[in-house]
């Protein structure tokens, strides 16, 4: 499909710079019934869902993966976008023209990294010194790694260490948070579970490249960033009884959707997985198992803007952010929500 088609004209006032407070007072789009658009609160989605519909959430945690540092007299920034190996981080690299294979990059608080294996775009394997475990590396010399359009308009700050990280954060290894998550609340799983929903977890450790344009003109030639992800037999065995005793799959966040529709058979049934995912979700797809998904409002030309636009049709979703639009809703990683129920 041509990628123009995914396209929509945002007001970049309408990028929300900090989150709502209290998380859950966010304002959320319900597209429930055949062309049935309503306006809600997050606070609301007790009353969104029915009793016995399972809430799929992702429980990776935010990595302080933004890195300053120099090579010689050139300053270097390197984002971190997927692991693979102990040691070894593969990073997106700022002013990487000054940088070449095997040269040694020297972050902050004494954090030193080698660069290898520069890839075609233009990432780099960065193989960090020393014997301490990488996480500590990182909690002395990063930062959190804000979404490009928030920190093109202000710098990270204190608040984001707690903002930009979701209530289930359990598996260290994000470099961007599963922003869908970032609306809940304690109180608010108390009315989900007091009105009969459950809730369940998966791993999928969410990289840099979900920020990456599409440069493509048609989307059978864009190529999807891969991320590792996970889901246990005992979540796998959930998802299944909740589907056969009449319940909704209900995946809090793209993120969760693309896990477990890539641990997901042809018959719909969910197994255990554990690897690399780059499934490319667009119109045409077949969901097979999911019910529903909550997520944010996304990216003009983005996958996420065409994987929502697979769920609930294009034109219905181009009607949608319209009306997001209009009515001030707020876009992106700290903005409101939608409820997507086909």
């Amino acid at each position: 499909m041509n990628v123009d088609l995914f396209d929509f004209a945002l007001p970049p006032e309408r990028i929300a710079l900090r989150p709502a407070s209290p998380r859950d007072s966010a304002r959320m789009l319900v597209l429930d019934v055949p062309d049935g658009t309503r306006d809600a609160r997050v606070s609301d989605l007790p009353a969104m869902l029915k009793a016995g519909d399972l809430l799929v959430f992702n429980d990776t945690r935010v990595i302080p993966a933004q890195l300053e540092g120099q090579r010689g007299a050139a300053r270097i920034g390197a984002t971190l976008h997927k692991r693979e190996g102990p040691r070894r981080w593969r990073a997106f690299i700022r002013n990487g023209k000054k940088l070449r294979e095997g040269q040694d990059i020297h972050f902050a608080a004494d954090v030193v990294a080698t660069a290898s294996d520069r890839a075609e775009d233009g990432s780099f394997a960065l193989t960090f010194a020393g014997e301490e475990p990488v996480e500590l590396l990182l909690d002395r010399a990063g930062t959190m790694p804000l979404p490009p359009y928030i920190a093109a308009k202000r710098g990270t700050d204190a608040r984001d260490a707690d903002d930009y990280q979701t209530m289930f954060a359990a598996e260290p290894g994000a470099v961007a948070a599963p922003t869908a998550a970032l609306h809940f609340t304690p109180d608010l799983m108390a009315a989900l579970d007091a009105a009969g929903m459950s809730h369940a977890t998966l791993t999928l450790h969410v990289g840099a490249g979900t920020f990456l344009p599409v440069k493509a003109t048609d989307t059978d030639d864009h190529r999807m960033h891969a991320e590792w992800g996970r889901i246990d037999t005992a979540t796998a065995q959930r998802l299944n009884a909740t589907r056969a005793a009449g319940g909704r799959v209900i995946a809090v966040g793209t993120t969760s959707l693309r896990t477990i529709e890539s641990a997901t058979g042809e018959d719909g049934i969910v197994q255990p997985f554990e690897g690399d995912t780059a499934i490319f979700i667009t119109p045409g797809y077949r969901f097979r198992g999911i019910d529903g998904l909550m997520t944010n409002f996304h990216l003009p030309r983005s996958t996420l803007f065409m994987l929502v636009s697979a769920l609930m049709g294009r034109e219905r979703m181009q009607a949608a952010y319209a009306h997001a639009i209009a009515t001030n809703y707020r876009f992106y990683s700290y903005g409101d929500a939608s409820l997507l129920l086909p």
